[in-house]
């Protein structure tokens, strides 16, 4: 996306099933206006480091409308790197 200077760590509500073993899958992002983004695929899982906003915890990629993301689990919080626009 043109325009993008940075990312910024934007802490999400998340709605998520944990199974009988206890592992965790996001299902839906729930932005900060109340927009609700459906996770399609979960493609991968591992403890990682957000090298755009800092923090650390489980790294899921996901897909959502078919584009791959970053959702990190940094209990007991979620957060995206959101980009950040700046105004014209």
């Amino acid at each position: 996306m043109r325009g993008v200077v940075e990312r910024e760590k934007r802490y999400v509500t998340v709605i998520a099933r944990t199974d009988e073993e206890g592992r965790v899958t996001p299902l839906t992002i729930i932005w900060c206006d109340g927009v609700h983004y459906d996770i399609d695929k979960v493609l991968d899982v591992r403890q990682a480091c957000s090298l755009k906003t800092g923090g650390t915890g489980m790294r899921y990629t996901v897909k959502v409308g078919g584009h791959p993301t970053y959702l990190f689990y940094e209990g007991p919080r979620w957060f995206v790197e959101a980009k950040v626009v700046p105004l014209p």
